[in-house]
């Protein structure tokens, strides 16, 4: 089973990380020659680009102006640790086993518009750019032509290293748009978290979000590896929907406290 997430837009570079282990991202030299054309926008280009406010611009200005290789624990930080977004709070890393940590490097990947895939334990150093934005590299091509062919294909020789034929997509919309599911090599499953919420069932994207990172957590630590097993998810409340579920889109429902 290999598992899928979105990065976030929030960082953590700051608070201590315990875990010396790390390993390199594999698409380093990608990451250079977007680094490139990134390095040559104002921090107005970017504020527009991205459409952040001015002091954001202004930030991811300095942060692709400072980035360079070689990485090291000094000036990076290991993906799963940096980032600290909604499902990175579901996700919890920092409690983390070293049996986790292990699994974790073997089956989640962090998709990325800079990276383009990460292992938890991947070295990255601190930016913003997201797949779905209107950057272009020096080709003309959009982040989804420039690492489409690139992830789907990592992702098809980490199923064959983990002899799997499972894809639990647990990233957002934007992100998986950028994996060519008729080339994946496996079977995908993206589940689907609903709170009750003003009479129905709805997807709340904070508490999907969350939970996305639960059920990740939920994979690793229980080392699953088949569909029937994610239904034993109830994290925070959810339970399994058999009746609103399909093949591929396993529901899990919570109702208020």
């Amino acid at each position: 089973m290999i598992i899928v997430i979105s990065p976030a837009k929030s960082l953590d570079f700051d608070s201590p990380v315990s875990v010396r282990k790390f390993s390199l991202p594999e698409y380093i030299g990608e990451s250079k020659r977007l680094i490139k054309g990134l390095k040559a926008l104002s921090p107005e280009q970017i504020s527009e680009l991205m459409n952040i406010s001015p002091k954001l611009g202004e930030l991811n200005y300095s942060r692709f102006a400072n980035w360079h290789a070689p990485f090291d624990l000094e000036n990076s930080r290991q993906a799963v640790f940096a980032f600290k977004g909604d499902t990175y709070m579901g996700l919890k890393a920092d409690q983390f086993s070293k049996a986790d940590l292990t699994f974790a490097q073997k089956h989640l990947r962090i998709l990325s518009g800079l990276y383009g895939i990460l292992k938890p334990l991947d070295l990255m150093q601190a930016y913003r750019l997201e797949m779905g934005s209107r950057f272009q590299d020096k080709k003309g091509q959009s982040l989804y032509a420039f690492w489409g062919a690139r992830l789907t294909n990592s992702l098809n020789t980490s199923l064959a290293e983990q002899k799997s034929d499972l894809l639990v997509n647990l990233a957002s919309k934007e992100y998986f748009s950028v994996i060519q599911p008729a080339a994946i090599n496996a079977k995908i499953i993206t589940p689907v978290f609903k709170d009750f919420s003003k009479g129905k069932y709805r997807v709340l994207s904070f508490f999907a979000k969350q939970a996305r990172g639960a059920m990740s957590a939920f994979i690793i630590q229980q080392q699953l590896s088949t569909v029937t097993q994610l239904q034993r998810f109830t994290v925070g409340g959810y339970r399994y929907s058999e009746e609103d579920s399909s093949l591929d889109k396993p529901v899990f429902l919570r109702e208020p406290k």
